[in-house]
């Protein structure tokens, strides 16, 4: 994931050297070596992450991220305080100011950017859901926001019964509000079934065995009713290996070497008003446009949306220098399945198809019902090569299984074409979303007279 990121240190060669680790991780990273050229190349370059020195000239790092969160425009940035010591109370100070987390010299490469790619998925996908709210706020489909915040259900997860107990007691004092400690068992069990979910989970990364920590990590960011809950891994061992897998695998924060009550509920602090946030914003989108902004017989966004969306998503592409594709996708010989068996199959057809792309995408990408049997997705932050594997993959999930009609038990083949445009990062131009439709659109038409069943690429004229 490409992204950009600026890094702070008072010391012209530990600036260096973190750059030299994050470039070759392929992200674009920019420099300061002071608290106000922080601020100011903040708010100029609008960064995806921002690295601080905790020695930083000019105040501090942790100052320097208060002063980042008091900034309105600022203050959703994902910042970091690196320090030269493990001192707890610093690392305390730092979560307490509003940093996303705190690393201590010497930095692991490995767990540092886990944390970064970690840092940026999250501030991605806020970024969409305030850009779709933004839209809803636009068309007039936003509730007023609540100023109400009820308590979250917490979770803990430990090693043994008297150790959960133990933690349960310490993690109560600091938060003030009930904790529960339940089982793995039992958090799968109302994870499979729908039962009401914890808010968030505090995970050992050992439970009843070795590593199952990070499995059950796994199992509940891969399910419905807990794919948004706050988890915080709590890792044996300092900078282990385990760490940047729980962090890739979706925890949102990492403990490094033991529970500290203190540090979790800092961190709560700042995870749990965020969550919350999420929540609304997910619910307001997802109530207000349904009616006006989305196809009635697939459940997508319609076309309408879409037009929408894209513009917005080319001006903050020109805002963030990063790029993104469109795909225009056709069913093949969809008319013909309609003579055949008819609308309601049809119908049918269109149903699944849906459903099967939805599963196919991530959740920053578009999906929306463009025409009759006609589908875009737009991807953020996207390049050829990108785009072109999610095609066909998409290709594939939708042309490799006949579909079943519940309508008439009948078993149909269906295959899809895409075309594919991609408007390059640092190169999206006014007007470049009528460009990449014009293109995506050809490209789809060339797959078509091509043989079908095919994804076709044509780069966009300038």
């Amino acid at each position: 994931m490409s992204g950009r990121i600026l890094i702070a240190d008072d010391v012209a060669t530990n600036r260096i050297v973190l750059k030299v680790k994050l470039t070759s991780a392929c992200y674009d990273v920019a420099q300061a070596a002071n608290v106000s050229d922080v601020i100011a190349m903040a708010s100029q370059q609008r960064p995806d992450l921002i690295l601080l020195g905790q020695t930083l000239e000019g105040g501090g790092g942790i100052e320097a991220c208060r002063r980042l969160k008091a900034i309105k425009d600022l203050s959703a940035i994902p910042v970091v305080i690196i320090s030269p010591t493990t001192d707890r109370n610093a690392r305390l100070e730092a979560l307490r100011a509003g940093a996303e987390d705190f690393l201590s010299k010497p930095l692991d490469e490995t767990t540092l950017l886990a944390i970064v790619r970690n840092l940026m998925r999250a501030h991605a996908a806020r970024q969409e859901m305030q850009r779709r709210q933004k839209l809803a706020e636009e068309m007039g489909f936003a509730e007023p926001s609540s100023s109400f915040q009820r308590l979250a259900r917490i979770a803990l997860l430990a090693p043994a019964v008297e150790t959960g107990l133990m933690w349960r007691k310490a993690l109560t004092q600091e938060l003030g509000q009930k904790v529960d400690v339940i089982s793995k068992g039992k958090a799968l069990e109302d994870s499979a079934q729908g039962n009401s979910v914890p808010d968030v989970f505090v995970i050992a990364s050992n439970l009843t065995e070795q590593g199952d920590g990070l499995r059950l990590v796994s199992e509940l960011r891969s399910r419905l009713s807990t794919r948004h809950s706050v988890i915080i891994f709590i890792d044996d061992i300092r900078n282990g290996p385990a760490a940047a897998m729980a962090l890739d695998l979706g925890a949102n924060a990492v403990m490094p070497g033991h529970f500290d009550a203190e540090e979790i509920a800092a961190r709560l602090e700042l995870l749990i008003p965020a969550k919350f946030i999420s929540d609304r914003l997910r619910n307001t989108v997802d109530q207000r446009l349904s009616m006006a902004v989305t196809d009635p017989l697939t459940g997508l966004y319609n076309r309408r949306y879409a037009s929408s969306y894209l513009e917005r998503l080319e001006i903050q592409s020109q805002q963030s220098g990063k790029g993104f594709a469109v795909m225009l996708m056709d069913l093949d010989r969809f008319k013909s399945i309609n003579d055949r068996h008819g609308h309601i199959v049809g119908d049918d057809v269109l149903v699944e198809v849906s459903a099967r792309l939805r599963d196919g995408i991530r959740d920053m990408d578009l999906l929306a019902r463009y025409g009759g049997e006609e589908f875009l997705i737009a991807m953020p932050d996207t390049e050829f090569e990108g785009a072109m594997a999610m095609a066909e993959r998409l290709r594939a999930i939708v042309g490799n299984q006949p579909v079943l009609s519940p309508s008439s038990g009948a078993n149909v083949p269906v295959t899809m074409s895409i075309g594919v445009a991609v408007a390059h990062a640092g190169k999206v131009a006014p007007g470049e979303v009528q460009r990449l439709l014009q293109s995506a659109d050809r490209a789809l038409y060339a797959a078509k007279s091509e043989g079908r069943n095919q994804v076709t690429f044509i780069q966009s004229a300038a």
